[in-house]
């Protein structure tokens, strides 16, 4: 089952669905691991027999470009050096 192209690509629906619903770029690294996951294993050859064969090595490739992609994510749409806002009063302040 965890070879099936399939159930990496429906995995990957609902994590991108999922980050609508969740402040921040949580999981849509997620959803690209599992993205391309589910590319690999459409796609087929030697390297997708290879990782189909072996559910730790599937789920290696599927941490490393999470990881990779998530990375990615936070350099091009994270906080900034200097752009954390600090607040010195409360509103509720005289």
């Amino acid at each position: 089952m965890w070879a099936a192209w399939w159930v990496w690509g429906v995995a990957a629906v609902m994590l991108a669905i999922a980050e609508v619903l969740v402040p921040g770029f949580v999981l849509l690294g997620f959803a690209v691991g599992a993205g391309v996951v589910a590319l690999l294993l459409l796609v087929g050859g030697p390297l997708a027999v290879w990782l189909g064969g072996s559910l730790p090595v599937l789920l290696l490739v599927f941490a490393v470009v999470s990881l990779v992609s998530w990375l990615g994510l936070r350099r091009w749409a994270g906080v900034y050096r200097g752009q954390v806002k600090t607040f010195d009063r409360d509103i509720n302040d005289g």
